[in-house]
């Protein structure tokens, strides 16, 4: 029996898999996998939710099952907000001044 191959990720399946904007990709999904553990924390109905969301039904559902690309970044993060959370954004200079910025999505405890 051979051993099977793998190549190793690096962490950002979006760009594993060739996105031109994975790192966008990666920080509205960790926004949205965070808003989904608070729902689910909660224990909340799709519809109370949409009320705390101020969205309707069917886009909870959405974002609930991943369909992030009705959602902008600024909209995310305002649900965030919407759900009691405190969301920071730093901006800093690279260290290495030749190469361009990059996005990083931190998230802490819940």
């Amino acid at each position: 029996m051979s051993t099977p191959e793998y190549t190793k990720g690096s962490g950002n399946v979006y760009a594993d898999i060739g996105f031109a904007d994975a790192p966008e990709r990666l920080a509205k999904a960790k926004l949205g996998m965070r808003i989904n553990e608070i729902i689910e924390r909660r224990a909340l109905k799709q519809a109370e939710a949409a009320k705390i969301l101020k969205i309707n039904q069917p886009k909870v559902s959405a974002l609930i099952n991943g369909q992030l690309s009705l959602f902008s970044m600024e909209k995310l993060i305002h649900f965030l907000n919407l759900l009691n959370q405190d969301v920071e954004i730093i901006v800093k200079a690279r260290a290495n001044r030749t190469l361009v910025g990059k996005l990083k999505v931190a998230l802490g405890a819940l």
